[in-house]
C-alpha cells in the first residue's frame, strides 16, 4: 500500500509529496521547501519513517514547485525529472524567483524526461503518467488506479482549476486536459493538488464551476 505524506511549503503554499511503501523506497514530488526550517522537516520525516528516497519527480516546473531540488539533490543525490516541455522554467527558475522576491537556489538541471505512459516505479508501488498541459506545457499527473489517487499537481483544485494566465500557460488546452485525461479515470479517483487540499474527480466533475 502507498503512503501519501504531504508538506505545504513556501510563500505559495505549495504542496510537497513524499510517496513511500512497505520496502521504505520513496519518491519526492515537487519539493517547495525553500528555507532551513522546512527542509529540516522534509529530511526529519524521512529520517524519521527510515525511507530510502529513489527519485526525484515534477508534475510541473513552476518556481513554488521546484525551490527545494537543490536541497534533495545535495542530501540524497537525486536530480530532477521532468516533461521535457517544462525545462525552460527550471532554466529560468532564479530569474522567476528574483521577480517574485522569493528566496530560492537554482536547480540542478534534469538528464532524464518523464513523458505519457511512463511508469514510475519505487519499491513494490507503480505509478502510470499522464500528460495533463494547460497550466504548463509539460504538466504531468500520476496515478494509481489500485489504490484510486491521483498526483496531479496545478491542473486540478478543489473547486478551481490550475492558472493559465502563466507564460505557455493555455486555457482551453487545460481543460481539455482535465476532461479527456483525468475524468475518465473515475469518479472515485482521489486528487491530491499542488495547492490545497484534495478532491476527487466525481466532486469536480459536479461541481467545479470551471468544469460545469
Amino acid at each position: 500500500m502507498i503512503n501519501i505524506h504531504y508538506f505545504t511549503f513556501g510563500p505559495f503554499q505549495e504542496n510537497t509529496y513524499i510517496l513511500s511503501d512497505e520496502t521504505k523506497e520513496c519518491i519526492l514530488i515537487d519539493p517547495g521547501n525553500n528555507n532551513a526550517s522546512e527542509h529540516k522537516q522534509l529530511q526529519e520525516y524521512i529520517k524519521q519513517h527510515q525511507l530510502i528516497p529513489k527519485r526525484l519527480i515534477l508534475t510541473h516546473a513552476h518556481v513554488d514547485h521546484i525551490n527545494g531540488n537543490q536541497f534533495v539533490f545535495d542530501s540524497y543525490g537525486l536530480l530532477p525529472e521532468v516533461h521535457q516541455e517544462d525545462v525552460f522554467f527550471i532554466e529560468k527558475h532564479l530569474a522567476t524567483a528574483n521577480m517574485y522576491g522569493i528566496q530560492a537556489e537554482q536547480s540542478p538541471m534534469p538528464i532524464s524526461f518523464i513523458k505519457e505512459g511512463d511508469v514510475i516505479q519505487f519499491g513494490d508501488s507503480v505509478l502510470q503518467t499522464l500528460h495533463t498541459p494547460g497550466h504548463s506545457p509539460g504538466s504531468i499527473s500520476f496515478y494509481n488506479t489500485q489504490e484510486k489517487f491521483i498526483i496531479g499537481g496545478d491542473v486540478l483544485f478543489y473547486g478551481s482549476i490550475g492558472r493559465t494566465d502563466l507564460p505557455m500557460g493555455n486555457h482551453a488546452t487545460l481543460i481539455k486536459s482535465i476532461k479527456e485525461k483525468l475524468f475518465p479515470l473515475g469518479d472515485d479517483m482521489k486528487v491530491y493538488s499542488g495547492h490545497g487540499a484534495p478532491t476527487s474527480i466525481g466532486f469536480e466533475r459536479i461541481n467545479n464551476p470551471f468544469l460545469t
